[in-house]
């Protein structure tokens, strides 16, 4: 539904799945996104993906999205230094990542690139039709989340890859703090069809971005309303091309952390809705 909202779990990994549904669904979501860690612990505890899914719609919700895979192109087989975040990354490959939401049900998959150098069109765009071609087998869209830390980092350097891999399940998340930071535009949103805009994730940061780009990405987004991104602009965009994109809201900010996660999705929930009224609202 038009203001139907996704609460994006990786913002708050330090809180299990099980425990999530509850507050989660309590502000108002009516979906969330899934970790494949989530469900790789539950699964090694024993539960079955019937058990896990059954769970999560008995909660009122259902599976938006899950994110993310991270070891879909060649070179991300040996990226990072062998410390505990590269080998998350190189753990996160094509196929069991679209196995993993196949078994409960996701309907789409996020892929990134956390590298540090960009990769070939070439390159890209082959990985990408392939891991595309492997969620076809199961129904699942794939969509390509650009970072201005990583190694895809513009929209324009996204949907090159997308467009050239030429798949009709292929497609582009669009979250907010990823694109004003990179420097992409709204007449360049404007341009892609609304079809394929897979996913949206709203947040909000200051005009000046902060030194360290990564600090700012993992510690100190902001709730839609606080800052100075056009996301008025961004959802009217988006509503103008034809996106009928699940709005996801995912925040990492350090106040968080000791806060409740009924506080944390409550707050989520209130700011995003103000910011979708506020764009469908013609004055």
């Amino acid at each position: 539904m038009p203001n139907s909202l996704v609460f994006c779990s990786p913002a708050m990994p330090g809180v299990p799945l099980l425990d999530r549904l509850g507050p989660v669904a309590a502000a108002g979501f009516s979906a969330l996104s899934l970790m494949p860690g989530d469900v790789w612990t539950l699964e090694g505890d024993g539960m079955s993906e019937q058990d896990i899914a059954s769970r999560i719609s008995d909660a009122g919700l259902r599976v938006a999205e899950m994110d993310c895979a991270a070891n879909w192109m060649p070179h991300q087989q040996n990226q990072g230094d062998g410390g505990e975040l590269s080998l998350l990354l190189r753990g996160l490959t094509a196929q069991r990542v679209i196995e993993t939401a196949a078994r409960i049900g996701a309907p789409s998959v996020v892929a990134v690139d956390l590298g540090d150098t960009p990769p070939s069109l070439d390159e890209a765009a082959t990985a990408f039709a392939a891991l595309c071609d492997l969620a076809a087998e199961h129904g699942i869209r794939v969509h390509i989340e650009f970072l201005p830390v990583g190694g895809i980092r513009t929209l324009s350097e996204a949907w090159a890859i997308v467009r050239e891999a030429g798949r009709p399940n292929g497609g582009l998340t669009i979250d907010a703090w990823h694109f004003f930071r990179s420097g992409s535009t709204l007449s360049e949103l404007a341009e892609i069809p609304g079809d394929r805009i897979h996913t949206v994730q709203l947040c909000d940061g200051p005009n000046q971005p902060m030194a360290d780009l990564w600090t700012e990405l993992m510690t100190a987004r902001l709730l839609p309303g606080e800052g100075a991104f056009d996301l008025v602009g961004l959802l009217r965009t988006l509503d103008h091309i034809g996106s009928a994109a699940p709005i996801g809201v995912e925040i990492f900010n350090s106040r968080q952390n000791d806060q409740p996660l009924a506080q944390v999705a409550q707050d989520w929930a209130t700011a995003a809705r103000a910011v979708l009224d506020k764009a469908r609202t013609t004055a």
